[in-house]
């Protein structure tokens, strides 16, 4: 298969990388430091599932030079959704899929009015990587899942084929009927992990010993459910139990996304995850207050640290 990674940051250089192993053609696009480094040293991925060393890797800046693909994942911060969007324009021929993994429940219907009802696919990965040095990926945990699948449930043949081939050593695709459930749950996950540790500045080992911390992170999840369930998504009341089980899974020192966003100086996706669930509440009339005190606490770092 042809395959583009769109952009190559942690998630997305993990699973290229692992495609590319299996003999797939995978193209990484990347911009900066990150794909100098990728260029000059080829790309590292260290992981207790196997760490790899790529030498010969297809990286560039520029989709047009790549031109369509078979399937494209789209995994960029959230703010990028738009412009990253137009830029992938030119990877999309008569039988792409493009699979977008970001983080938050909008990104389908933002991508698809750009790409395409028919090319874009709702996914959801669970996996936890950082960039560990410009062209170095850390993976820790046991897990490196995508889910993905029409969030309408219809199925889609051409999807279901390339899952076969995209099932490698290291990666658990799977095309599931249930995509709008599935990306709720994720949601949840997601909103309650970024919320807390990004607030507290502290890694998942200490918020889940620690009762005041933890029962503010259940707080989180147990909202983002509500609202999901307002929304009409078929999750379980007591969702935030069962993924408050699942973190205790999460390596002590996990920290989301956001938090490691903010320890960096860089932008936050806060607006799309705690600023999500306070902005649905509203509309929906669900009360929010762990989330509003989440973003109101993280709402002066959202677009990073000023330059000197």
């Amino acid at each position: 298969m042809r395959i583009a990674i769109m952009a190559a940051g942690a998630v997305g250089a993990y699973f290229g990388a692992r495609w590319h192993m299996a003999g797939h053609e995978v193209h990484f696009i990347a911009r900066g430091a990150h794909l100098e480094a990728i260029r000059r040293n080829g790309l590292k991925i260290e992981s207790g599932l196997g760490d790899l060393h790529l030498k010969d890797v297809k990286a560039t800046d520029d989709p047009t030079s790549v031109g369509p693909v078979d399937f494209a994942l789209f995994a960029v911060k959230l703010w990028d959704t738009e412009k990253a969007g137009e830029q992938t324009k030119p990877l999309v021929g008569p039988r792409t899929r493009v699979v977008t993994v970001q983080n938050g429940v909008d990104s389908v219907e933002r991508l698809a009015p750009i790409l395409g009802d028919d090319v874009v696919i709702g996914g959801a990965t669970y996996i936890v990587t950082t960039i560990a040095a410009p062209g170095v990926i850390r993976h820790g945990g046991k897990h490196a899942r995508i889910l993905c699948g029409r969030l309408d449930g219809r199925s889609d043949p051409v999807l279901e084929g390339y899952a076969k081939d995209l099932q490698v050593p290291g990666v658990e695709f799977t095309v599931t009927p249930h995509m709008n459930a599935d990306l709720w749950k994720k949601f949840v996950l997601l909103s309650g992990t970024s919320g807390i540790t990004a607030s507290t500045r502290r890694p998942m080992g200490e918020v889940l010993a620690d009762a005041d911390m933890k029962a503010l992170f259940r707080s989180l999840m147990a909202e983002a459910t509500a609202i999901g369930r307002a929304a009409g998504a078929d999750i379980p009341a007591d969702l935030a139990e069962e993924r408050l089980r699942a973190a205790a899974e999460f390596p002590p020192n996990m920290r989301a996304s956001m938090a490691n966003d903010l320890a960096a100086g860089n932008r936050l996706e806060l607006d799309w995850l705690a600023g999500k669930v306070v902005a649905l509440g509203r509309k929906l009339g669900i009360p929010t207050p762990a989330n509003e005190t989440v973003y109101a606490i993280m709402k002066a770092h959202r677009m990073g640290r000023p330059a000197d």
